[in-house]
C-alpha cells in the first residue's frame, strides 16, 4: 500500500513497516504483508497519516554511460543524476535502457501506471534510432521482421527502415512491440551486424523530439491519457 500510493518503492516500504515506523490503528506493525484496507485503517508512518502523493510522469533524455537503476553495486553512475530537481521523494524508472543505449526513459511514483506501460500484451510501441556497422539490403531487414531464434527467444522487431546509410554504416529505424533483455543488439548480432549506437526515440505518443540530453520534462496530460488508454500501442 505504501508503494501504491506513491510514498516508496515495495523494498523500502519494507524496510520502514520492519524499522517500526509503520502503525496500523494505532498499532505497530512490524509484518510488511500485513493485511489493511486504505478506506477504513487509520495508518500513519513516521507519525503522519499516510496521503497518496501526488502522480508524477516525467520523460527523461538518458544519457550514454548510464546505468538505469537507483543504486549500482560497482559505483557506475546512475540515471538517478539527471533526476536530483524533480523535487519528489520516489521516482522508478518505466522499463530499462542498458547502460550503452540512449535516448528516451519514463519514470513515474504510480505502479500501476507504469505497470500498464510495461505490459506486452498491451503496452505502447517503442521507437528507436540505431546505427550499425554495415549496409543491411531488404532481405536482412525482413528477417528482422521475421523473427531470429538467440539463446532461446525469438526475437522480431514490428517494423524496421532504414532512415539512411553512408560508405560504412547505416541508421535504422527499429519499432519494438515487446522489449526482451538487449533485444535490438542481440537480434542484429544474431545477422551479423553491430550495434554503434542505439537511441529511443518514441514510446508511444512520447517523442524524445528535442529535450536536451541529461534533462527530463513532465508527460503533458493528453500524453499520459493515450498511454493509459494504450491508444498509441498494440491493436
Amino acid at each position: 500500500m505504501l508503494s501504491k500510493v506513491g510514498l516508496c518503492s515495495r523494498s523500502e516500504a519494507a524496510r520502514r513497516v520492519k524499522e517500526g515506523r509503520v502503525e496500523v490503528n494505532g498499532r505497530c506493525v512490524l509484518d510488511p504483508e500485513f493485511p489493511c484496507d486504505a478506506n477504513s485503517d487509520r495508518i500513519l508512518v513516521d507519525g503522519q497519516p499516510l496521503r497518496a502523493a501526488p502522480r508524477v510522469c516525467i520523460a527523461l533524455n538518458k544519457p550514454r554511460g548510464l546505468v538505469t537503476t537507483v543504486a549500482d553495486e560497482k559505483g557506475r553512475e546512475t540515471v538517478y543524476r539527471c533526476l536530483v530537481d524533480v523535487g519528489v521523494e520516489w521516482l522508478a524508472p518505466v522499463g530499462r535502457l542498458d547502460k550503452a543505449s540512449e535516448g528516451l526513459l519514463l519514470f513515474t511514483n504510480d505502479p500501476a501506471f507504469a505497470a500498464r506501460i510495461t505490459d506486452p500484451s498491451s503496452g505502447p510501441l517503442k521507437t528507436y534510432h540505431v546505427q550499425v556497422d554495415g549496409i543491411p539490403g531488404a532481405p536482412m531487414l525482413d528477417r528482422m521482421v521475421e523473427g531470429i531464434a538467440d539463446d532461446g527467444d525469438v526475437l522480431r522487431a514490428a517494423a524496421v527502415t532504414l532512415l539512411r546509410q553512408g560508405q560504412r554504416n547505416a541508421w535504422l529505424e527499429v519499432v519494438l512491440d515487446e522489449g526482451r533483455n538487449r533485444h535490438i543488439r542481440r537480434l542484429l548480432a544474431a545477422l551479423g551486424l553491430e550495434v554503434l549506437r542505439l537511441v529511443r526515440v518514441a514510446i508511444g505518443p512520447v517523442l524524445l523530439g528535442d529535450l536536451a540530453k541529461g534533462t527530463w520534462r513532465a508527460l503533458a496530460p493528453h500524453e499520459i491519457a493515450q498511454l493509459q488508454s494504450g491508444s498509441s500501442g498494440h491493436d
